[in-house]
């Protein structure tokens, strides 16, 4: 019997140094995209997916996160005397119930497998997502709720994964595809950031997972990989050559690589187009933005 996946790793623990100077006292986490801070994406996404249990993988200068996910009486107090209901509505969509959330501190950044094996104890013997909360995707239904009844299917690991040009496969994971068969691909091997001569095929792993426990077990090892880090992608690898059941599974979505300040902003455009509420008036700006650069051209 497969068991169900209720339990989420969300690695946040990094120092978001290229968005430095404003991450030098705001997690880069808590950035908004038009108005919801980039883990409130990772977060609904998930819930949509049937997660339970939230686990945070921090580190020093994070409290800001914590924080944000705890309720908060003054504002919602302030809300309900003026009657902006909406507003409270939106607000209490942040909270999360006692208990639900935990945080474990990654005190030494020894990379992405690190942070998510700093989580065993909390995962225990159970199937879990990872979410990287970077990668924003935009999709009619949501891309790790996609995953979730793929699995319900196929047990063992899925990551997502998307097709990249041949020369950028070196800023990925790249998946070294056994059988094609649609949205699912088995898969006889994983390499991480190939150069892109050696890249064996050009299906790229993205920020979403289901992983087994024992892709812990190989973590445990702490084997460093790429750039002297523990890789979740090596770990992965060692699953793929003792049990043969990981699978890439191409989601039906738009990627947004909110770690770059392009990707960054290309999601705030898409997503600030995407609301009625702001569409019109966006629009107008950014044709005439267009159209003054072209005359100055």
């Amino acid at each position: 019997m497969k068991r169900k996946v209720t339990k989420a790793i969300f690695p946040v623990a990094g120092l978001g140094t290229r968005f430095l100077p404003a991450t030098k006292s705001i997690p880069k986490e808590i950035m908004t995209l038009v108005d919801r801070p980039l883990i409130q994406y990772a977060i609904d996404e998930a819930r949509a997916a049937g997660i339970k249990e939230f686990i945070f993988v921090t580190s020093r200068g994070k409290s800001a996160l914590e924080d944000y996910f705890d309720h908060a009486p003054v504002i919602e107090a302030e809300l309900k005397k003026k009657g902006k209901k909406d507003l409270l509505q939106i607000l209490k969509a942040t909270d999360m119930e006692s208990g639900a959330i935990a945080y474990i501190r990654q005190q030494r950044a020894l990379g992405l497998g690190h942070a998510v094996w700093c989580a065993r104890r909390l995962v225990g013997d159970e199937p879990f997502a990872v979410l990287l909360p970077d990668d924003v995707i935009a999709a009619e239904k949501p891309c790790l709720q996609q995953m979730v009844e793929a699995h319900a299917e196929t047990g063992g690991n899925i990551v997502a994964a998307m097709e990249v040009p041949h020369d950028k496969a070196s800023a990925y994971g790249v998946l070294d595809i056994q059988e094609d068969m649609g949205s699912l691909v088995s898969v006889k091997g994983m390499v991480e950031k190939p150069k892109a001569s050696e890249a064996p095929s050009n299906l790229a792993v993205i920020g979403r997972y289901i992983l087994t426990p024992q892709v812990m077990d190989h973590l445990h090892r702490k084997k460093p990989g790429a750039g002297g880090e523990i890789q979740l992608t090596d770990a992965i690898a060692e699953e793929i050559r003792r049990s043969k059941n990981v699978f890439g599974f191409r989601f039906r979505g738009q990627r947004f690589d909110c770690g770059s300040k392009a990707g960054f902003l290309q999601a705030t455009v898409a997503f600030g187009l995407a609301r009625d509420d702001l569409r019109d008036e966006f629009e107008q700006f950014l044709f005439g933005m267009t159209a003054m650069r072209k005359a100055a051209e």
